[in-house]
């Protein structure tokens, strides 16, 4: 029993054991962090010790040696190994193994290609509609199918109509006169041939085609039966005629589709629309032809906006010359967005995107690095246009740049929120009220006794260097002078933990005695 729990024992105490070397290697290998034989190193060659840094990568720095919570000693920095702002410097070794890319912003053409989704519908210029403008009732059907291919002219049905029959009998009536009266009175024949002209009108009124008028005339009398014929050629979509039903005038009884080019109905989003221009190219991919391309061209831009779905149709025209596009296939589009010219663009790899800002991470030199936010401006397939915040020729990082902005951010902490870790830094006793001097410009001013925001250059009595930082500022005579914008030189102490106070201030260059408050 006593060698079972020492056989435990030692294993719980192996574990942990494992666990701490695995955290402190962990720790030693993170980018940017230094490394025992880096200090050792920077201890061999002689440099100066400027602070020391929180080994977790929290914004605490100390002016001396020190622990964390954790007893892990704070990590000293050498002189040529601070950076400025919110730059970060990483070992050149490591760099590699990061496997650390950068490349050029250039001007560039965007290959932009938007995408979107549609259905192929029937090309409305070619249907057509047969829908007879007399009362009648159907005899025979000569197309009896949906789904039938019919050529123009084609005879559909065979229709009996009174109206029709009627028609035709005065119209051969008003022949026969025209050729009995051909000698007589001028006046009389000129009328009787208008009745001819307006008889003949008529049965053109009721849409009877001039292929029927023309049997109409040679056989001279009326027929009980009048053949309708296609008014183009194409597939009949819809059927409504049925052998002996009785049909009322402009009641449709086939609808007729020439498919030989069809239209996509693209759904393109609202921030797409301004890429989009009536002539350009599409492609089309159908799940029905897995890896066929039909191309076409965008032929119009409907001028409304669906709001449910923020899409507006855009309609593309396709040849559909062996009949594959069916009505309501769906179908995905491709786009080929227009291009206004070169750009300023880099990877879109480069950019880090945190949905408030986008940045880029600039290389300033061997190891160096430097987050800068840019505004973007239109994307490409694989590059983004940069409107602001980047020159031709810089080079940023593509590839590993979510480790390195990490980093980065632990030297913004340092630079734009460690004040506070400089009041922290004394280790024994309180520090001294010593009153402390800098120039800088004033960023802004806070309401009330709040504070004001600082950017100054070094300061040399505690170490710093240049950086915008906010001050507290109690006396109301020193307050009023403060202005957004003013260049000023002040003097300023430590009023507590972190809090900074500005005692006195001047326009920047103006003699030490001609000071605002006291």
């Amino acid at each position: 029993m006593k060698r079972l729990l020492f056989t435990s024992a030692a294993l719980i105490a192996f574990a942990a054991a494992s666990i701490a070397i695995g955290y402190w290697w962990g720790i030693a290998q993170a980018p940017g962090r230094v490394q025992p034989a880096t200090a050792a190193a920077g201890a061999a060659a002689g440099k100066k010790i400027l602070y020391y840094r929180n080994p977790m990568g929290l914004p605490d720095i100390s002016r001396v040696p020190k622990k964390d919570p954790m007893g892990m000693d704070y990590l000293p920095v050498y002189e040529g190994e601070e950076t400025k702002g919110a730059e970060v410097r990483i070992a050149p070794e490591k760099v590699q193994k990061l496997g650390v890319r950068t490349e050029a912003a250039a001007m560039r053409p965007l290959a932009r290609t938007l995408r979107a989704v549609g259905t192929i519908q029937v090309d409305e210029r070619a249907l057509r509609s047969v829908a007879p403008r007399f009362e009648g009732w159907i005899q025979r059907l000569h197309v009896n199918a949906t789904g039938q291919f019919v050529a123009r002219g084609q005879p559909l049905m065979e229709v009996y109509s009174p109206e029709l029959v009627a028609a035709q009998q005065e119209y051969l009536l008003a022949v026969r006169g025209v050729a009995a009266l051909k000698d007589a009175d001028p006046g009389v024949a000129d009328g009787m041939r208008g009745l001819v002209e307006g008889s003949l009108q008529r049965l053109r009124n009721l849409d009877i085609s001039d292929q029927e008028l023309a049997q109409l005339r040679s056989e001279g009398r009326a027929r009980d039966s009048v053949t309708l014929r296609a008014p183009a050629g194409g597939v009949v979509l819809e059927k409504a005629a049925v052998q002996g039903m009785r049909f009322m005038p402009g009641e449709t009884l086939f609808r007729i589709a020439d498919l030989s080019s069809v239209w996509l109905l693209a759904e393109v989003f609202e921030q797409d629309l301004g890429s989009v221009r009536v002539g350009q190219g599409a492609k089309a991919r159908l799940n029905a032809y897995p890896g066929e391309v039909f191309e076409g061209r965008v032929g119009f831009v409907y001028p409304t906006l669906a709001a449910e779905t923020r899409t507006a149709k855009v309609r593309i025209e396709l040849s559909n010359r062996r009949q594959r596009l069916k009505p309501d296939m769906y179908a995905s589009v491709e786009l080929a967005a227009a291009d206004a010219g070169p750009r300023l663009a880099v990877p879109d790899s480069a950019v880090l995107d945190s949905g408030t800002r986008r940045v880029v991470l600039v290389r300033r030199g061997e190891g160096l690095f430097e987050p800068r936010e840019v505004k973007t401006g239109l994307r490409g397939d694989a590059y983004v246009e940069v409107l602001d915040g980047l020159r031709a020729g810089e080079e940023v990082v593509v590839s590993a740049n979510f480790l390195i902005d990490a980093e980065s951010n632990l030297r913004a902490a340092l630079g734009s929120f460690g004040h506070a870790a400089h009041g922290k830094a004394p280790a024994a006793g309180p520090p001294a009220p010593a009153i402390h001097s800098a120039e800088g410009t004033v960023e802004s001013v806070g309401p009330g006794e709040g504070s004001v925001t600082v950017s100054h250059g070094p300061v040399p009595s505690l170490k710093w260097p240049g950086m915008t930082m906010e001050f507290k500022v109690t006396d109301p005579a020193v307050r009023s002078g403060l202005r957004k914008g003013d260049r000023i030189r002040f003097e300023f102490r430590e009023a507590g933990p972190g809090e900074w106070q500005i005692l006195r201030s001047s326009p920047a260059g103006a003699s030490s005695g001609a000071h605002k408050g006291h």
